[in-house]
């Protein structure tokens, strides 16, 4: 029999003694961090396809993180298919698993049919937006390094100007359009308000930079499970963002983008990869 807890028969309790990936959570945004724990730990086969995630009260002490933070994080991850939750005697929080999994569509392509966003699986968007990720290969650790430089760094500029009256009007309006739950048009209002504080740094190639990044990790930022909890945050880093440059506060306004960006590298990193 192994002894290092990363071995067991599918259906049964994980033993989570020797997991690396169950140690403290530090800095950034826990919810976000949390959840890519959970799944990198899924993907690594660490929790296998049929086992059991640890006792809640078990896995909230090792990742020093609250009950409510803990169950938010598995919600997500249940939404984007990665687990199950089952009730009785034995029940628990169980990984997913994969077979059976249709395929993914690719757009486009000859002889397929379109399936409804609608009809998709969170199974199917999940594969199709790790293979999305695949593709990208080395590509996406560079945009995403990238963009912890530049959009930081615009934000900054942009708190360090003396802006118009045009300007300050335009991020708010974007930072209210930003808020849409609609998700047809939730990832494209986004995208401009990151655009629109890009704009306000008075730098033409900063702004450049940024859209190129933005239309680089747009289809994965689109593929990513909506998650409540996410948006909610991400909201609340936006008004802060734009209430850092808008008070003239480059530092505040560059420390809270480069939280940002952390957070969405965070998931994007931990679901897609």
């Amino acid at each position: 029999m192994p002894s290092d807890g990363v071995t067991s028969l599918p259906g049964q309790e994980f033993s989570s003694t020797a997991m690396p990936l169950w140690r403290p959570v530090r800095g950034g945004n826990a919810f976000e961090i949390t959840v890519s724990r959970l799944a990198q730990a899924i993907k690594l086969g660490l929790v296998a396809e049929g086992e059991r995630l640890p006792a809640e009260r078990e896995l909230a002490e090792k990742l020093q993180v609250s009950r409510v933070t803990l169950r938010e994080a598995i919600r997500a991850l249940r939404e984007a298919g990665y687990l199950e939750s089952r009730r009785g005697r034995t029940g628990g929080t169980f990984v997913v698993s994969r077979a059976g999994r249709p395929p993914a569509q690719p757009r486009g392509r000859p002889g397929r049919k379109a399936v409804p966003a609608a009809s998709v699986t969170p199974l199917a968007r999940r594969g199709a937006a790790a293979d999305l990720a695949r593709e990208m290969g080395d590509t996406l650790h560079d945009a995403l390094d990238f963009r912890r430089v530049v959009e930081p760094g615009g934000a900054g500029l942009a708190a360090s100007r003396a802006l118009s009256a045009a300007e300050r009007q335009h991020l708010v309006a974007c930072l209210t359009a930003s808020r849409d739950r609609e998700p047809g048009t939730r990832r494209v209002a986004d995208s401009r308000l990151h655009l629109a504080i890009a704009g306000a740094s008075g730098s033409p190639s900063l702004a450049a930079a940024v859209a190129d990044v933005q239309l680089t990790l747009d289809r994965l930022l689109a593929a990513i499970p909506v998650i409540k909890r996410n948006l909610d945050h991400s909201d609340d880093q936006h008004s802060r963002i734009v209430d850092a440059i808008l008070a003239g506060d480059p530092a505040g306004a560059r420390s809270l983008m480069e939280e940002h960006c952390d957070g969405t590298a965070e998931l994007l990193l931990g679901l897609l990869t």
